[in-house]
């Protein structure tokens, strides 16, 4: 890159690079003239054809000065043009730059205004995270409670008889069960349904082998399962043979009782794959039920007690009925009566119809009169229409 008269030349340029190739061969113009001028003094038979030769290169500067002159215009005119090239170039460039940076500037506008929102989604979807994180830990203490409630016997006979106590008070009316009855043989049952004999009081225990269960669902290994299930079928057949053995007593309560199981799960488990204790609590007098065959089999003894009351009260329904039989007797008694009055008020206005009817005709024919060829009768044969009455003293 060189700089001549304030431009800059870069030797890649070919309008340069002819410019320097004529410049080189002027200079080698020149240093054959010189040649030619020394060569002049050692051969003077040579000076006229030197001369000559002199000449002519005259003539070729001269026109290699006229060839620099239109190549140095021709440079000058391709400078300016480069020039004004240029500058429309970095006037295009300045525009495009702008544009870019115009749209770089939107884009990044858009960009922080959707990172914002997209931020505050997250935002609340954490505040979200953090209320499942509190009430997941909140679950989890419940659960761990109620792990702590159902692996004590205690408390879970009070969990058991807390939900038998929602399920009951929902099916059967308030007079018709007690809580904690003591029975004749000292035994105090978790639920007695007041049911008439037949079948009696009914006792519900609300009482369930849970250990066994729990084990059963944990075991991985066949010797496990073998053994869950072994102890499952000797916890479910004492707990039968004890409801059977306190709760049934002759004469005071009904031939049978329900074993309450406030799960779902383990009367599932029951049925399915224990159907011989199912069985053996049949033969027991021993009716397994869950939340759901509880409150099917509560509606069907608030039938039975329905019923039972409506017999209790046949007496006074039958009593009731004899006076409302009664009572409709003298109510057609009394509306014959007034259909009798009613026929003989309508006979009566027929008749005052009938003597309405003979007056008007009467009354017509006396109109038709002609009074004044009439003779004025005497007053003593006029018969009047009421007598007078006397005058009082």
């Amino acid at each position: 890159m060189i700089t001549i008269g304030g431009q800059n030349y870069s030797f890649d340029d070919p309008r340069v690079l002819a410019a320097l190739a004529g410049c080189a061969v002027i200079a080698l113009i020149l240093i054959l003239l010189v040649l030619s001028l020394r060569a002049a003094g050692r051969s003077a038979r040579m000076a006229a054809p030197l001369a000559q030769q002199m000449g002519m290169l005259g003539q070729r500067v001269q026109s290699l000065n006229d060839g620099q002159q239109q190549l140095a215009g021709g440079l000058t005119h391709v400078a300016e043009a480069q020039s004004a090239s240029q500058a429309n170039m970095l006037q295009l460039m300045e525009q495009r730059l702008a544009h870019v940076t115009q749209q770089m500037n939107e884009n990044l506008h858009g960009s922080a205004r959707r990172t914002a929102h997209s931020l505050g989604e997250l935002q609340q979807r954490l505040q979200s995270i953090d209320k499942a994180q509190e009430n997941i830990t909140k679950l989890s203490g419940d659960v761990l409670s109620l792990q702590d409630i159902l692996s004590n016997k205690q408390t879970r006979g009070a969990f058991g008889e807390i939900q038998l106590k929602d399920i009951v008070s929902k099916a059967m009316p308030s007079d018709s069960y007690t809580w904690q009855a003591t029975l004749s043989n000292g035994k105090r049952a978790d639920c007695l349904i007041h049911l008439p004999n037949p079948p009696g009081p009914i006792v519900i225990d609300s009482k369930f082998p849970l250990e066994a269960y729990e084990a059963l669902r944990r075991a991985e290994t066949p010797e496990q399962l073998t053994r869950a299930a072994q102890q499952l079928r000797q916890s479910v057949r004492g707990h039968i043979r004890a409801i059977s053995e306190k709760y049934i007593l002759d004469g005071e309560t009904a031939d049978g009782a329900l074993m309450f199981l406030p799960s779902e799960a383990v009367y599932a488990e029951l049925h399915a794959n224990f159907p011989e204790l199912v069985r053996e609590g049949f033969a027991a007098r021993v009716w397994i039920v869950s939340p759901t065959t509880c409150m099917a089999t509560l509606n069907t003894m608030r039938a039975i007690l329905k019923d039972a009351r409506m017999r209790e009260q046949a007496g006074a329904i039958r009593r009731e009925l004899g006076l409302l039989f009664g009572d409709v007797e003298r109510l057609g008694v009394r509306v014959e009566n007034l259909d009798r009055h009613f026929g003989q008020a309508a006979k009566d206005i027929a008749e005052i119809k009938i003597s309405s009817d003979k007056a008007g005709r009467r009354a017509r024919r006396l109109d038709n009169f002609d009074f004044e060829e009439l003779a004025p009768e005497p007053e003593a044969a006029v018969v009047p229409l009421v007598q007078p009455k006397p005058d009082a003293p």
